[in-house]
């Protein structure tokens, strides 16, 4: 059998929701109030992140932002009718959060769990899912860690969560990927912000997952892929005019050692193009300013997706 090559990428679609009531709704999302979330503005949003998937055209994308199971096969139908087919699906749908994470695969997903961080509501959970790729096993944990209006302690509880999963699966080949909410020098980026700064100055991402140059040397260390492109490219994210890398792939040192499955060098990137740009920021779901306020139909994300090929011989 000849070599495959995978692309596998990850984007926050920025609050995805049914048209169903659950009672968990922001309130900008309660399906049919003077908001307009109604069937008219649900479709635009379906067909707008679909032509963004469908441009990237992943073999897997891994979500964050999805509201339900319903919400996940709304937008994987909507994609059937744009002329992407993803076969399977899974969802991170055991605990009652308003938002969840959630995977669309061209390839059979062999099987997926999820993993608690807490039980606290606050938290969502993780997804892990098992692929096969030309008969070698991927392992793929799809994350969406606390926003920073949350000190750092909190998504370290989510990085040691993780962190001792991935530890039972040594020398496996896994991809850590998602919206961690965190800068790829988290490090560095937070260490002067008070708020933030509550761990003595280590994150998550960088010194629990071992991200952090220092580190590389380290075999349960974590390669961040934001490396393998220019420093003015390393953002998916902008918030009062700050860049920031929320959104990451990381990969573990099996995926650069020259067997079984390998990340391809340089094949990392935003998916950016200029109809996702509005004012040099990502092009968001639009909301209208005036009193009282209402959805627009008009607009994508409020992040960049990225991605990156691997290939197994």
């Amino acid at each position: 059998m000849g070599s495959q090559t995978v692309k596998i990428a990850t984007y926050n679609v920025e609050n995805l929701f049914d048209l169903e009531r659950s009672g968990n709704e922001y309130v900008e999302y309660i399906p049919n109030t003077s908001w307009q979330w109604n069937k008219k503005n649900y479709k635009k949003k379906l067909q707008n992140l679909s032509q963004v998937i469908k441009g990237i055209d992943a073999d897997v994308i891994a979500l964050q932002e999805i509201e339900s199971e319903r919400a996940l096969k709304d937008l994987k139908a909507q994609l059937s009718r744009d002329g992407l087919y993803y076969k399977y699906y899974a969802i991170a749908k055991a605990k009652n959060t308003t938002v969840k994470v959630a995977l669309l695969s061209k390839l059979p997903i062999t099987y997926a769990k999820e993993i608690s961080v807490s039980s606290h509501r606050g938290y969502r959970n993780i997804l892990e899912a098992k692929l096969n790729i030309n008969s070698k096993p991927l392992y793929l944990f799809v994350n969406h860690w606390k926003a920073k209006s949350g000190a750092e302690s909190r998504r370290i509880v989510s990085a040691k969560v993780l962190k001792k999963r991935v530890e039972e699966l040594e020398g496996e080949e896994i991809v850590l990927l998602g919206d961690f909410n965190s800068h790829y020098e988290e490090n560095k980026t937070f260490i002067r912000k008070r708020k933030l700064n509550d761990t003595n100055g280590k994150t998550g991402i960088n010194d629990i997952l071992k991200t952090s140059p220092s580190y590389q040397d380290e075999k349960d260390s974590y390669y961040n892929l934001w490396y393998e492109t220019k420093e003015s490219r390393r953002w998916s994210h902008k918030y009062k005019k700050n860049r920031h890398a929320l959104d990451n792939i990381l990969i573990s040192k099996s995926l650069q050692d020259s067997k079984g499955i390998e990340y391809v060098k340089g094949s990392f990137d935003r998916y950016y193009k200029k109809y996702l740009l509005k004012r040099k920021a990502p092009y968001r779901w639009q909301r209208s300013r005036t009193k009282p306020p209402f959805h627009t139909g008009k607009g994508y994300s409020d992040h960049f997706a990225i991605f990156a090929e691997f290939k197994v011989n």
